[in-house]
């Protein structure tokens, strides 16, 4: 079974798939295996977004339980 790669394991692999589609130098079976790896890498990255913006959420529930939601602050 394979290794799990962190989330930024998995950007820096698809930047370096990004960088090597935008090159163009790719034959077409390497550039659709690229963009199906890519593919994969941005679902992975999405599920893992998706999973700690649900944690956020769930520290972020008022005395109710009832989740409370707020748009971050940015230091002035």
């Amino acid at each position: 079974m394979a290794e799990k790669k962190t989330f930024e394991e998995n950007m820096m692999r698809l930047e370096e798939i990004v960088a090597r589609l935008e090159k163009g130098d790719a034959q077409l079976s390497d550039s659709l295996a690229l963009f199906e790896e890519g593919t994969a890498l941005v679902a992975a990255c999405r599920k893992e977004l998706d999973q700690a913006e649900q944690k956020v959420v769930k520290l972020m529930k008022g005395p109710d339980g009832a989740p409370i939601e707020s748009d971050f602050l940015t230091e002035e």
